[in-house]
């Protein structure tokens, strides 16, 4: 391991710190660890930590590109609260605690597995997020395989904004000269071949980075009879190239996705729905948080800047933030409006015969588990009645004698 500051050609104004701390990670594989250096309120250059025999010259000129590209051209704009949690939290670690009591089990790289008292509370919060859903008009609960077809975000361009979190499933060839072989190189060699990919290629299938995109590929094509709500439950993946060895930030995790489809004003009116219930469920767990405007994450794409402004000052997104840490949040929520992109896109149109508004809103479940475990601790024993006079003794139905 090296240290390296890197001085920036261009000081980048303090409002867009969050932008470059997005980015770094992705710059280069050998960056392990960084810190913004902050000068006058400008960030002035980056401490990083560099694996292996990478050359640092290299990588200065790497992030050099991304702040002149991706991060400089933005507009600053300073964050917008337009809701806060009036609780005062304490905190805790609780990961540790998980690990000694065989409760959690890292599995690999942003990988948890977990028990109690965590699967009850995990299925707890969901069942709530689950009923906030089917309250609003013309819902249904829908259940999807976890593969997605490529096709289906080729359709509207993803792999352009969002390459860093592209997850392809792959497999051998389907003959049979193809199977012999491997099998026989893997018996001489003892291990998987060096050159894998060579023998597969097949990128027909991917991982879903959310669940939405189902929903969208369900209606491809479609005239709906009414205004509607689809909400889902599944595993969804996004590599994010740094993992914290605890569940902030997991590669494999959990998403209740709600999808809204119909007119503007519908899609808006479930967003905000959705929303207002959020916090009040958020109150009801005792949990400190606050809600913010928000962008997305493009990445290597030439309108980023376009898109992210688009985004913030329309006020298209919206995340719910909770902190785990005296000074760290994490998002466990979005709230989403996409206008007509993904009917143009996906050829869903509405009663009337043009293409139908969407908007989605997406809950991570292990992300708002966790956060709950920092303010309230592994232990039941801690957790605010409300949710234990729920769920009772975490695990007792579970249990096997």
């Amino acid at each position: 391991m090296r240290a390296l500051r890197v001085p920036l050609a261009q000081p980048v104004p303090g409002d867009l710190a969050p932008e470059l701390a997005k980015r770094l990670f992705f710059v280069s594989s050998a960056i392990t660890e960084f810190d913004l250096v902050a000068e006058g309120g400008d960030i002035s250059a980056v401490d990083l930590v560099i694996s292996g025999d990478a050359e640092e010259s290299a990588i200065a000129v790497k992030i050099g590109k991304v702040v002149a590209a991706e991060v400089l051209t933005q507009r600053p704009l300073p964050p917008k609260q337009v809701w806060r949690c009036p609780v005062e939290a304490t905190f805790v670690d609780p990961f540790p605690e998980l690990l000694a009591g065989d409760a959690a089990f890292v599995a690999g790289e942003g990988q948890v597995g977990f028990g109690e008292p965590l699967l009850s509370l995990v299925d707890y919060l969901d069942a709530r997020l689950l009923a906030i859903a089917l309250e609003l008009p013309g819902s249904r609960e829908f259940r999807y395989p976890t593969l997605l077809p490529t096709s289906v975000l080729d359709r509207f361009g993803y792999f352009g904004s969002f390459p860093q979190f592209a997850m392809f499933v792959t497999r051998l060839h389907n003959d049979i000269d193809v199977y012999n072989g491997f099998v026989d190189r893997y018996r001489d060699g003892g291990r998987l071949p060096d050159d894998l990919f060579a023998q597969c290629e097949d990128k027909t299938y991917c991982l879903p980075p959310t669940m939405c995109y189902h929903t969208y590929h369900q209606y491809t094509g479609r005239r709906l009879p009414s205004e509607m709500v689809v909400t889902s439950r599944g595993k969804s993946f996004r590599y994010e190239s740094r993992y914290h060895t605890s569940m902030e930030r997991l590669w494999d995790f959990t998403i209740r996705e709600i999808v809204f489809l119909g007119g503007e004003d519908f899609a808006t009116g479930c967003r905000n729905a959705v929303m207002a219930r959020a916090y009040a469920l958020l109150e009801e767990l005792e949990l400190a948080g606050h809600c913010e405007v928000a962008n997305d994450h493009f990445f290597g794409n030439a309108d980023t800047a376009g898109k992210i402004l688009s985004q913030r000052m329309m006020e298209l997104k919206f995340e719910l933030r909770v902190p785990v840490a005296a000074d760290r949040d994490i998002a466990v929520g979005s709230f989403n409006l996409h206008g007509q992109f993904f009917g143009e896109s996906f050829d869903i149109t509405g009663p009337a015969g043009g293409p139908t508004a969407s908007g989605c809103v997406g809950f991570g479940l292990e992300r708002l588990a966790y956060a709950f475990l920092c303010q309230h601790g592994a232990d039941p024993a801690g957790w605010p009645t409300a949710v234990t006079d729920r769920i009772g003794d975490p695990g007792a139905a579970r249990s096997h004698h």
